[in-house]
């Protein structure tokens, strides 16, 4: 279906982006699910996970943290708890982020804090994920 669809993110801190795009891929709770205009209206929750969005033929990528999307046929809104564009990720931060975690997790300890120490992990690989395929890709 050939025209855009407008997609905004937005945290509780700020609206991060609001652009008309061609495609969006995000992550649901159940999957990722991809939405094109035109689209049926519905509600997801996300989980952890990347958010892309082509505009053309360029490829854009965003770490998304919890959160909800609403679709309709000309809108996208995701409602995220923490957002982040690629380009806004610093490498470095982010490897030592993953390290940290991964130390973390091995030190063990508590189901809570076994846990907690997961989720850190899933979410510095994620962040270190997109920067590097935005800096791959000559976006950052």
């Amino acid at each position: 279906m050939a025209g855009k669809i407008l997609l905004e993110v937005v945290t509780p801190e700020k609206l991060l982006l609001s652009q008309d795009v061609d495609m969006v891929i995000a992550p649901g709770s159940e999957g990722e699910f991809g939405v094109l205009p035109g689209h049926c209206h519905f509600l997801s929750t996300l989980r952890i996970g990347e958010l892309r969005y082509q505009t053309g033929d360029i490829w854009h990528y965003m770490s998304v943290l919890w959160g909800f999307a609403e679709v309709t046929p000309t809108k996208v809104t995701v409602m995220a708890e923490v957002a982040e564009k690629a380009e806004d990720i610093d490498v470095g931060r982010a490897q030592q982020a993953v390290e940290k975690a991964e130390q973390r997790l091995q030190a063990g300890g508590l189901p809570s804090e076994v846990r907690e120490a997961e989720i850190s992990l899933e979410k510095a690989r994620l962040r270190k994920k997109i920067a590097d395929r935005a800096r791959k890709a000559g976006h950052a």
